[in-house]
């Protein structure tokens, strides 16, 4: 008796120790205890997964870190650990039951008093929905039923500098129609509070507020975040930009009209409600960073419009008043001065208007179409869109006509009037000033159409018309008059574009070379004649220059000869002086001798006369009475005796008889020719020996 008495108290202490051990739940400090109701208990309600107290089924409730005493095999606990969500993580909550869904949504409705889906009872006795929830849980450790509630832990959003985060809600009331993002709500902190957001009204799709740099624990069951690189405009860029939504935008207009305080498009919100339009914008992003939706707007990125030292900006306006339907803009124009002409000092007011009158698009500040005020050297951030800029140089302007291959234009190929093709290498020196810019791009466009369209075929046909009236080589050497005939005309047809012309040069005349070498070979023919000439009057200086130098070398003999002339001419004077003297004393002289001689003269002629008168006489007795050689004879024996006639000769000659008769023939005619001469001639003779 005693040993059963024994083992039934052994069996009692083991049975009350078994119970004590599933009476007894001890749960950790960092642990719960879920609960299940096995018997005694009403059934849960059709559809519920979870039961509530005095319910048969996995309770709501838990037991927290402690020591829980329970009904012995009517419930059943089964211990797990605490929920931790991490400093960088958010926990997105589903609720395994609850009240179904409202229709059209897609996640649950916020319920109260839950302590963060910790009281999984008073989340069902609230009227938490099955499903999704809204709420989310910050870092920390919960006491999550997970039978009730499955945590999902997800990153928290992190947007870094240079980022933004582009939103879309997977909830919400629907968008307007015609809109493509929703409307903004306030209230919802970045999205973190996604129950304001639906209780505000927010819309379901793409958001128009966007994340800035930042950390954010968001429902991202809730809401989608892309991330995206926020939008730079580097230096010296412009961002042009194109609103994707907004009011429609007039079927006159180009770009939509400038609205205020949309903080550089940063704000959707402001920019529809101030009634931003739809399209290209007219405000521009200068270089730098910003947080723009690009959902919204869509950012291009355009080159600034620079305008240089010499160069003017002539600005077309895209925007502003139609100037043809304003009365204001027909008084401006009236007023608007008439452009300087070169030759206002002589023109009338109405001769200005008339010839450099203000042309039908020039219009003032405000107005669409050409700007008649100009912008000058600096950067500008232009819209593109809504003006666009010719930029104009105001200095110099060179057009050539040449063979290089950097120039535009080949040289010009003209036609002489005989016929032969020339070859014009042209210059054309242009400048535009800049309050003439405006009026010369409403009148040609611009410097490229001014060249192609105006002044090629004007340069072109100036020299055509110039080489067809005239000879090759005339036009030739005439280059200076051809060329100032085509400045000319070049200077009055520019004038008509508002455009100065500076000078019209031409370079080089190139003929044909056939024509050429006749030309080099006349010109050559030229220059040898011309080159003998300067020989021969180098040659004559050279001379002149031998004779200076001789004569200087000489100097001393000729200042003596000099002075021996003047004292031979001193001497000279003297001595004509002295004979004139001497001469008159002897003329005087002579005349009394010759008076004195002529008598004797006379006397003696008479004489001889007489002697020569008896002698022929004498002579021509004899002659008859012995004959002329007989005469001879005894006169060569006279003149013997007298010794005028040499007998024994200097040389003796011997020979033969014809020699000896010959020399005594040659003797006899001697003595004869000398008998037989003439008194009168006898008596000069002797007059002479006198």
């Amino acid at each position: 008796m005693y040993s059963l008495s024994l083992m039934l108290t052994g069996i009692g202490i083991l049975v009350f120790l078994i119970i004590i051990f599933n009476s007894v739940v001890v749960v950790g400090g960092r642990s719960l205890a879920m609960i299940e109701r096995r018997y005694f208990g009403t059934n849960m309600p059709q559809g519920r997964v979870i039961a509530m107290k005095n319910e048969i089924g996995v309770q709501a409730r838990t037991l927290g870190p402690g020591m829980h005493f329970l009904i012995p095999f009517i419930y059943k606990a089964r211990k797990s650990d605490f929920t931790i969500i991490g400093e960088n993580e958010v926990g997105i909550i589903e609720s395994i039951d609850g009240s179904p869904v409202l229709p059209g949504k897609i996640f649950a409705r916020v319920v109260e008093n839950h302590n963060a889906f910790q009281d999984g009872e008073a989340f069902l006795m609230n009227g938490g929905e099955k499903g999704p929830q809204i709420s989310i849980l910050p870092p920390g450790n919960y006491r999550i039923n997970i039978a009730l509630f499955t945590v999902k832990k997800l990153p928290v959003v992190i947007i870094d500098k240079g980022q933004i985060g582009l939103v879309t809600a997977m909830d919400g009331d629907p968008i307007n129609p015609g809109r493509l993002l929703s409307q903004f709500v306030e209230g919802h902190s970045n999205y973190e509070d996604g129950e304001q957001f639906l209780k505000k009204g927010g819309q379901k799709g793409p958001q128009s507020q966007i994340l800035l740099p930042g950390t954010y624990r968001i429902n991202l069951d809730l809401f989608r975040v892309e991330l995206r690189e926020a939008t730079v405009i580097p230096s010296e860029k412009v961002g042009l930009i194109t609103a994707l939504d907004g009011e429609p935008l007039p079927e006159t207009e180009y770009v939509a009209k400038s609205v205020p305080d949309h903080s550089d498009y940063q704000n959707v919100s402001k920019f529809l409600a101030a009634g931003g339009q739809r399209g290209p914008q007219y405000d521009v992003l200068r270089p730098g960073t910003y947080y723009i939706n690009p959902l919204m707007f869509k950012a291009e990125l355009d080159e600034v419009a620079r305008v240089e030292r010499g160069q003017v900006a002539v600005v077309i306006s895209n925007v502003g008043d139609e100037p043809i339907h304003s009365s204001k803009f027909e008084d401006e124009k009236k007023l608007e001065e008439v452009p300087v002409a070169p030759d206002s000092t002589t023109m009338s007011e109405a001769e200005q208007r008339v010839k450099y009158g203000i042309e039908r698009y020039v219009v003032p500040k405000g107005y669409r179409g050409i700007q008649k005020e100009v912008a000058g050297p600096g950067i500008y951030y232009l819209n593109r869109r809504a003006f666009i800029v010719y930029i104009v140089d105001t200095t110099n302007i060179t057009i050539d006509w040449d063979e290089s291959v950097d120039t535009k234009f080949d040289p010009l190929k003209v036609v002489s009037r005989d016929g032969f093709e020339i070859n014009v290498s042209v210059k054309v020196i242009i400048r535009v000033r800049p309050d003439q810019a405006p009026y010369m791009v409403a009148k040609i466009g611009s410097i490229d159409n001014l060249i192609n369209h105006v002044i090629h075929p004007m340069i072109d046909s100036s020299f055509r018309n110039q080489a067809s009236s005239t000879s090759a080589m005339n036009f030739l050497q005439d280059r200076q008059e051809e060329q100032h005939k085509a400045e000319e005309r070049t200077r009055t047809e520019l004038e008509k574009y508002h455009v100065e012309c500076v000078s019209v040069l031409i370079c080089q005349i190139k003929l044909p070379q056939e024509l050429m070498d006749t030309q080099t070979k006349k010109i050559i023919a030229q220059q040898q004649t011309s080159m003998y000439q300067e020989q021969q009057k180098a040659e004559q200086t050279r001379i002149a220059t031998e004779k200076t130098r001789s004569e200087a070398e000489l100097q001393k003999q000729l200042v003596e000869a000099e002075i021996g002339v003047k004292i031979a001419e001193q001497t000279k004077a003297k001595t004509i002086r002295f004979a004139e003297g001497e001469a008159e004393s002897t003329r005087i002289r002579a005349e009394g001798e010759a008076k004195g001689i002529i008598a004797i003269g006379n006397a003696e002629g008479s004489k001889i006369q007489a002697v020569g008168e008896a002698t022929a006489k004498a002579y021509e007795l004899q002659n008859k009475a012995i004959g002329q050689q007989g005469v001879t004879a005894i006169e060569i024996a006279k003149q013997i005796a007298m010794g005028q006639v040499k007998i024994t000769p200097d040389f003796l000659v011997q020979g033969d008889d014809k020699a000896g008769n010959l020399l005594s023939g040659y003797l006899m005619k001697l003595i004869t020719d000398k008998k037989e001469m003439p008194a009168s001639t006898k008596t000069e003779e002797k007059g002479e020996t006198l």
